[in-house]
């Protein structure tokens, strides 16, 4: 890792709030940049009403997913050319290095950097720099929101490598020590123990204050929805470990279940990024650069159960008149426009993406479908059967794309619909028989396997578009069950019918931390760098 070096600086982002501004492209993205300051104005003329800190939070909060700079190509190669595809939503209709990419398991070096960069300079060091301002006595309210969006951001990046730096970073020097995953798992808990904490008691005794409410792009300064999020969070983080430390997780996920201060139930308090500029990454990749196409796993699924979602998703596809058609991942991909005809991210006919659609992190549907898991597994207090919260959270995420009543109840009530066979009409070589006969209707007489796998495909469908989250679960249970790659040129290191596990640790890890990355491979489960790799918490 880079030598993270903290001097003084003014977040352009502080200064344009300060002049009443919402522009955010002029705030730097490179956390080596932070002692650039051109402003003339001192820490002490940014203390007023927490913009020293709070000026911060705009960049962090919009390098989750996507990028502070909104950069589009960053993304693309954050986790719309990686997790976007391996989760069965989106596919690239092109031809990139004719073939020989990481959607075909031939994994390009430069394409997995930017999960691991993004958010080390946009999120893990502004959150180091409002540290070290004092944030943690000076303004704890903002401290807390600062680890709750340290928690959603990181736990992706570990989702995806493993072993990532942690308790290590910013201590000072040439190199940052990685973690083993377990490891921190278990700081992730202790540090939304401390947001809560912190929220709650600030609630208690400031009912009626907002002082984050010009910094939030997502709840307005509203602290009871951020405890609701770190509540929420804390549940999926508990579920991701069941299979591997299913003690731990029933502790931590009991604890989310009994908190007074609730989890996301409603679509308004869905988790959404938006404000200062925010574009939605899609918007750019699907219509100027015609370089993202529905999965053939979405066709599969939303076809076959005539998902009335579906085209909240995604368009028609235009060479296939009244059809949706998506595209199998590691197809051949003929030079475009070859592939450009097929079913895209609704961008003309419902509009759902724009550029400035907000970007989703997390919904309310989400978190029935983990309490639905909750209860299978029999932990306490999750609000209902397996049965009910199943239903309620596909009932809460059709309401969110403005389904009816009638459209919900004869959807639960559907006990035939199935995922239907893929069928390529330009290469019949990506065909593909359906992976699962698994129906819609809830079935208490089926075993935990059937039910878990009913819970997680409906997870899958309503969590679109974030398919980092839809890959952890997929790899987690094995659900959807989704098709395999059609071209696997991985030499072997991927197993096409488990599928690919992880990207492999960043290319300028190895330039600029070699001694710990070779650290963190020994940490892993069969000590390789590799995408075949398995995670600690993806246990067979």
């Amino acid at each position: 890792m880079k030598k993270i070096r903290f001097k003084l600086y003014t977040p352009l982002a502080a200064i344009a709030l300060i002049a009443g501004t919402l522009g955010m492209s002029s705030c730097t993205k490179n956390f080596e940049k932070y002692n650039t300051d051109n402003t003339g104005l001192s820490e002490e003329d940014l203390k007023a009403d927490f913009n020293f800190i709070g000026g911060f939070f705009p960049q962090i909060q919009s390098s989750i997913y996507f990028n502070f700079g909104n950069t589009t190509a960053d993304f693309q190669l954050q986790q719309n050319l990686n997790a976007d595809a391996y989760s069965g939503y989106l596919t690239a209709p092109h031809d990139f290095q004719s073939n020989q990419n990481n959607m075909s398991y031939k994994m390009i070096d430069g394409w997995n950097n930017s999960t691991f960069n993004l958010a080390y300079n946009n999120v893990m060091a502004p959150i180091y720099e409002i540290k070290r301002r004092g944030a943690q006595t000076i303004a704890p309210d903002f401290w807390a929101i600062a680890l709750i969006l340290k928690v959603e951001a990181m736990h992706r990046v570990t989702d995806v490598y493993g072993p990532i730096p942690y308790s290590s970073f910013g201590s000072g020097g040439t190199t940052s020590a990685y973690d083993p995953q377990s490891l921190v798992y278990d700081r992730f808990f202790k540090e939304l123990d401390t947001a809560n904490t912190t929220l709650t008691n600030f609630v208690k005794a400031n009912p009626s204050l907002t002082p984050f409410a010009k910094f939030d792009m997502i709840y307005g300064g509203d602290y009871k929805q951020w405890i609701k999020f770190a509540n929420s969070l804390r549940l999926r983080l508990a579920i991701r470990i069941a299979k591997r430390d299913g003690a731990r997780a029933k502790v931590e996920g009991e604890k989310a279940l009994a908190d007074a201060g609730g989890l996301l139930e409603i679509n308004k308090d869905n988790v959404k990024v938006s404000g200062f500029g925010l574009r939605h990454p899609l918007f750019t990749i699907v219509t100027a650069w015609s370089d993202c196409s529905m999965g053939a796993a979405m066709e599969s699924f939303l076809v076959g159960y005539k998902d009335p979602r579906i085209s909240k998703y995604f368009d028609h596809a235009t060479a296939y008149a009244g059809k949706y058609k998506g595209i199998r991942i590691g197809s051949y991909i003929t030079p475009k426009p070859d592939y450009t005809g097929y079913s895209i991210p609704a961008v003309n006919e419902t509009k759902t993406f724009t550029n400035n659609t907000p970007i989703q992190l997390m919904v309310a549907a989400e978190v029935y479908f983990l309490r639905a898991e909750a209860a299978l597994r029999g932990w306490a207090k999750p609000g209902g059967s397996a049965q009910e919260l199943y239903e309620k959270g596909v009932s809460v995420s059709m309401g969110q794309w403005d389904a009816d009543a009638v459209a919900i109840s004869n959807y639960l009530a559907d006990n035939t619909s199935k995922p239907i066979d893929y069928v390529d009409p330009r290469n019949a070589v990506n065909n593909a028989k359906a992976t699962t006969s698994i129906t819609i209707k809830w079935n208490e007489a089926g075993g935990f396997e059937e039910k878990l796998e009913r819970i997680i495909t409906q997870k899958w469908i309503a969590g679109f578009p974030e398919g980092q989250e839809a890959w952890s679960e997929f790899r987690r249970t094995g659900y959807p069950k989704l098709f395999t790659v059609v071209n696997n040129n991985s030499g072997g290191a991927v197993n096409t019918d488990i599928q690919i596990r992880r990207l492999p640790f960043p290319n300028t890890e190895y330039t600029s931390n070699k001694a710990e990355v070779e650290k963190a491979i020994q940490m892993l489960d069969d000590k390789k760098d590799s995408p075949g790799s398995r995670l600690w918490w993806d246990k067979p």
